[in-house]
């Protein structure tokens, strides 16, 4: 097992120089300088003082020496210095991070917590009108844009009735609450944030599961248990829904890189403080040393949600596990 693991881990490290590669190759030839935004609204600076801007941020040398110091650095965990306020992108990144984990980790258990049971019901009670209630809502959910429901929201729950927060993560002066308090109002900062991370994803899964479980229960294995006379309770949540899992694992191995990448609509809407806000005044400052560091996260996150997903796959299917056993042997 080790030595399979270890295969693994090696095996995706020439993917990552890759992504990285490619990534900053394109984030580079992308129109704009960081230069640009600090010299463009002042028409005093020289073309001297631009060319003496860009030799401090190292953006004179060819692109392949550029990535190549980068890559050196990232070698030794040093992602560089953010161009807007010059502090070391590492820490600028380990203050975001906690709260766009909190916050997508939520939302996945939420998803995964509505989605299966939505999927399962809808699979075993075809053409239902449960069923039909259900496709109509995964129609609205894959249609409606996450940044059009998230202003409808702010406008009836925050400004029409009052009820909820639209901007931040806390209310002004909530320091001096009783932690009690204090995390009744992170919730209810928190509710509409939730609700646009999962409501598109929510649909989607539930979508997903329900192929798969219709799928599943048409097999001849199914009929046959319940030939055997074994409850509908026991066939279809204890036959058919492992078997139904496996392409759920999968959209679960790549829902892993959504806990950042997903955060930039609406944490930048809500003015969440997290990764995504990062990534989205990073992508208006031009800011590269911060926005490498946020992709290789994301990268990174990929390649793990992939791996997981193998190592889920002999889980929920011994079929597989057995399967790698036997060819090993």
């Amino acid at each position: 097992m080790t030595q399979y693991l270890l295969k693994q881990i090696l095996s995706r490290i020439p993917i990552l120089l890759g992504i990285t590669l490619i990534t900053f190759m394109v984030i580079h030839l992308a129109p704009g300088k960081p230069t640009d935004l600090q010299t463009e609204l002042n028409p005093k600076v020289s073309y001297e003082a631009r060319q003496r801007l860009e030799k401090l941020y190292g953006l004179d040398r060819p692109l392949t020496v550029q990535y190549g110091d980068w890559l050196f650095r990232l070698m030794r965990f040093d992602f560089g210095r953010s161009f807007q306020d010059d502090r070391p992108v590492l820490e600028k990144i380990l203050e975001r991070i906690p709260i766009t984990l909190a916050i997508n980790l939520l939302s996945l258990i939420l998803i995964f917590a509505i989605a299966l049971p939505i999927g399962v019901l809808s699979a075993v009670k075809q053409h239902s009108l449960f069923d039909k209630s259900v496709t109509l809502f995964v129609f609205i959910g894959f249609a409606a844009p996450e940044f059009w429901i998230a202003l409808l929201l702010m406008e009836l729950f925050g400004v029409t009735l009052g009820w909820l927060p639209v901007s931040g993560i806390r209310s002004f002066g909530s320091e001096t609450l009783p932690w009690f308090l204090q995390m009744v109002d992170v919730g209810k900062h928190l509710i509409l944030p939730l609700f646009i991370a999962a409501f598109g994803s929510l649909a989607g899964l539930s979508r997903y599961m329900r192929g798969s479980m219709l799928n599943v229960i048409r097999q001849d294995y199914i009929r046959t248990a319940r030939a055997k006379g074994l409850s509908e309770h026991v066939v279809i949540y204890k036959h058919a829904l492992r078997n139904a899992l496996l392409p759920v694992v999968t959209i679960l191995g790549l829902s892993v890189p959504g806990l950042i990448g997903g955060s930039v609509i609406f944490e930048t809407i809500f003015g969440i403080p997290g990764m995504g806000k990062l990534f989205f005044d990073g992508v208006m400052a031009r800011d590269y040393p911060t926005l490498m560091g946020i992709l290789v996260i994301g990268a990174v996150l990929t390649l793990l949600g992939n791996f997981l997903a193998d190592l889920a796959y002999g889980w929920v299917d011994p079929r597989i596990r057995l399967k790698g056993e036997k060819v090993k042997g």
